[in-house]
């Protein structure tokens, strides 16, 4: 179970306003684990399964991702970063998200890992090889924990565009036309997963895999039971990383909700949208800058669903700054932009979502009738 961390006379806490207004209150979630496992070093990629591997790829293409290898039967993106493919898609009769792979730090890490859970490691399918730990989450995603053999190397990169500001003029005699082109895409950021189970899950990252929360969030009168939301971030001591790499939510479904990738700028995130337009994509909401986690943003929907998001000037924490905490809200998920979508929400009543609410209320969960009307009143705050 996570305790309490030991501060040291460098922490930054969350009321000195680095990211939110408050900090935690005496006795609430310290958001790290005092002895973990292993410490994951990021996300390596996300898995899915599609049907249409070939329809997958054009959307991909179009999105911004570059092919990393392709078989009759998966289907690897990369970025332009040097390191591990973004994403894998495998062909399989339904459309459906598997689960996240995370990068160990080191490959000793696999075998401590395999030994605390009393499992082996074993070969992982990934173009170059590396080796591979799989668990299972509290809320029933595979997981896999991963240490590559062979990186992938570095290739070209969108440029950002030189900017003017004020007198500091750094382009002169000549024009800003940024080419109508895919986003190129550099690396995967994060990803967003509900849970009905969202305590047992948020303890079960910070114990075995040795993240550290950025932002909790509650419900409005609902503090005293503890967050509903959490941003995660790997910990890497001193060296600053994603503000969070994994976030969870509290919901009456299971399953993926987002991922988002890093591309050059606002200009990237921008012109990319427009040529995501003009091939017949979906925009699900966008363009704008979060609050937790400051990055621009920009959501799509591919064909069969699943949302994408592009991402650009993110914060970055080191192990130094404590967890914010905030109350959930529509109208905090954005600092500028425009009005958070029903469909980003997924505030539509389909008969998944209702099927979903009915089981979270039957069955041995976190969900409960308070709980679910504290959500309802959040979407609509």
């Amino acid at each position: 179970m996570s305790e309490t961390p030991v501060h040291g006379p460098d922490v930054k806490t969350a009321h000195q306003d680095l990211h939110s207004e408050q900090g935690a209150l005496h006795g609430e979630h310290p958001g790290r684990s005092r002895n973990p496992v292993i410490k994951v070093a990021d996300l390596a990629w996300l898995e899915f399964e599609k049907p249409d591997l070939e329809r997958a790829e054009v959307f991909a293409r179009d999105f911004g991702f570059q092919v990393a290898a392709r078989t009759e039967s998966a289907l690897w993106l990369r970025g332009s970063f040097a390191g591990t493919p973004c994403m894998v898609i495998r062909r399989g009769r339904t459309s459906r998200f598997i689960g996240p792979a995370f990068r160990a730090a080191e490959r000793a890490d696999l075998d401590r890992l395999a030994r605390a859970i009393g499992s082996d490691v074993r070969d992982a399918d990934v173009p170059g090889g590396g080796k591979a730990v799989g668990l299972l989450d509290p809320s029933g995603f595979p997981v896999r924990v991963v240490h590559c053999g062979e990186q992938l190397r570095a290739l070209p990169e969108q440029r950002p565009l030189l900017l003017n500001f004020g007198t500091a003029h750094r382009r002169t005699n000549a024009t800003q036309r940024p080419p109508r082109e895919p986003s190129r895409i550099q690396r995967l950021g994060h990803v967003v997963l509900e849970t009905r189970v969202f305590s047992r899950a948020l303890d079960w990252y910070l114990d075995t895999l040795g993240m550290i929360v950025s932002d909790f969030q509650f419900l409005d009168g609902q503090r005293e039971r503890g967050p509903v939301m959490a941003f995660i971030r790997c910990d890497l001591g001193g060296v600053p990383v994603d503000h969070h790499t994994l976030a969870m939510h509290l919901g009456p479904g299971t399953g993926y909700v987002h991922s988002a990738y890093q591309v050059t700028d606002l200009d990237s995130i921008a012109a990319g949208g427009e040529y995501l337009k003009e091939r017949g994509y979906q925009r699900s909401w966008g363009i704008g800058r979060h609050i937790q986690g400051s990055q621009l943003f920009d959501y799509w929907r591919d064909p069969d669903r699943f949302m994408l998001e592009h991402f650009a000037d993110g914060d970055l924490f080191s192990r130094d700054v404590e967890p914010g905490w905030a109350p959930l809200s529509t109208s905090g998920l954005a600092q500028w932009g425009p009005q958070a979508t029903r469909d980003f929400l997924g505030a539509g009543p389909s008969p998944q979502r209702i099927r979903d609410v009915i089981r979270a209320l039957r069955g041995d969960n976190e969900m409960d009738p308070a709980r679910l009307l504290g959500l309802l009143k959040a979407a609509k705050s």
